[in-house]
């Protein structure tokens, strides 16, 4: 029987500058990162939330894509036109402003307008869309 979803991918332009943004920008710890031939296995995830990992995957041509198909999918990662989830925040604004001070580019200025509950569209890794909610 299932019991819980342990592990979500997101597929990364260039998994070094990924785990440098994970870690550096938004304050994640490496859990895992390890070499399988020429595959790397590089895993992260928040501090506080250990049962869950984030796999940074390089999107290369493999079992799963075949060459075509990589380069679609990296020109549409490169775009930011794939979210690969929501991050949870205690306080979206002043995390907004922290991430800013590091350099994080954001689509959009924070907003304390309700939407449920409140949300910026931010860090874009690799023009990657993320999408942070917290508390108003």
């Amino acid at each position: 029987m299932i019991r819980k979803l342990s592990h979500v991918s997101i597929f990364v332009l260039d998994q070094d500058r990924a785990v440098g943004f994970y870690t550096k920008k938004l304050g994640m710890e490496i859990r895992a990162d390890s070499k399988m031939g020429d595959f790397r296995w590089v895993t992260v995830g928040p501090k506080d939330q250990p049962e869950m990992e984030i796999v940074l995957l390089p999107i290369v041509p493999g079992p799963t894509l075949d060459a075509a198909a990589a380069k679609q999918f990296r020109e549409l990662v490169g775009k930011g036109v794939i979210c690969p989830g929501v991050f949870q925040t205690d306080d979206v604004r002043a995390d907004y402003e922290e991430l800013k001070k590091k350099g994080v580019e954001f689509k959009r200025e924070s907003s304390s307008r309700a939407r449920p509950p409140s949300d910026t569209t931010g860090p874009r890794p690799s023009s990657r869309t993320i999408q942070a909610i917290g508390s108003a």
